[in-house]
């Protein structure tokens, strides 16, 4: 009997109850779509866990390498495949194949464009003040990045390479003429190796409707539900907007946008359920 009520009273005690009731675990297993030196992982990182954190758990994150976009995208489609999310700028087609994460990470900022050129070049994009002028020159992208469809709508000739550290190289060499590079990505690749040879264009910048989402594999609704929930409290409480500014904000003022001549593209890619209507989660320069 007094056996019977010990175990019952360790059953009945509060730290006894909380252990027990403590949620697992969240393993997040990521993509590194741009390898180890991806300008967007630190932030991301801190996204991903502050998204636990305000969502009540615990997580635990681990990084799949060696794997490009459409790799990810495989990988996630399959019901045991290697990774559980990547990060990237959304699109029909993959908002039709993974489950996407409607919460503008870079507050719409990854659609804001300045240019990468040859330093023995600095001013090519100097004379450029219109669509057909840019139209007359090559632009370099990864070959299963949205922003390649984006630029081919528009009429602007493209120059793609399978691997985004190729694309450094391939700019040196003249195979083309400018690497279009969001705001928020450019200053961090300007301080890389890969980026010797190369300068920021100071006279141009690219504008299109853009989302850079978390995308998550069909298989791990468990895992959209956290970081749903957890960024839209994050967002409600602040916290978004001070992660946010504390990874992008001094890197934005920096490139002086307002004294760049601007070019819109439309963006045939951007799917209707695209927040717009929510000006709290865009960046207004």
């Amino acid at each position: 009997m007094k056996i019977w009520l010990g175990l019952l009273a360790c059953l009945l005690s509060p730290a006894v109850w909380a252990a027990s009731a403590a949620p697992p675990v969240l393993t997040i297993r990521y993509a590194l779509v741009s390898g180890d030196k991806d300008p967007h992982l630190p932030y991301m990182q801190a996204l991903l866990l502050l998204a636990c954190s305000e969502a009540g758990r615990s997580c635990e994150l681990s990084a799949a390498r060696d794997m490009n976009q459409g790799r990810a995208t495989e990988q996630l489609q399959r019901k045991n495949g290697s990774v559980d999310l990547f990060w990237g700028m959304t699109s029909r087609e993959r908002e039709r194949k993974l489950l996407a994460i409607r919460l503008p990470l870079y507050k719409g900022l990854i659609g804001w464009r300045v240019a990468l050129v040859d330093a023995r070049r600095p001013d090519r994009l100097r004379g450029v003040a219109a669509l057909p002028q840019l139209a007359a020159l090559r632009a370099g992208q990864g070959q299963d990045w949205p922003d390649t469809e984006i630029l081919r709508a528009a009429g602007l000739p493209v120059v793609t390479s399978v691997d985004y550290p190729n694309l450094f190289p391939m700019l040196r060499s003249g195979r083309y003429d400018y690497f279009p590079r969001s705001v928020i990505e450019v200053s961090q690749e300007l301080e890389d190796p890969r980026s010797a040879g190369l300068t920021l264009d100071r006279y141009l910048l690219l504008h299109y409707p853009a989302a850079f989402y978390f995308f998550v594999s069909p298989s791990r609704p468990d895992l959209a539900l956290v970081l749903r929930q957890g960024l839209e409290r994050a967002i409600r409480d602040g916290g978004f907007e001070q992660t946010f500014q504390r990874f992008n904000g001094e890197h934005v003022r920096a490139l002086k946008l307002s004294q760049r001549r601007i070019i819109e593209l439309p963006n045939p890619l951007l799917p209707e359920a695209t927040p717009l209507a929510r000006r709290e989660l865009w960046f207004r320069p």
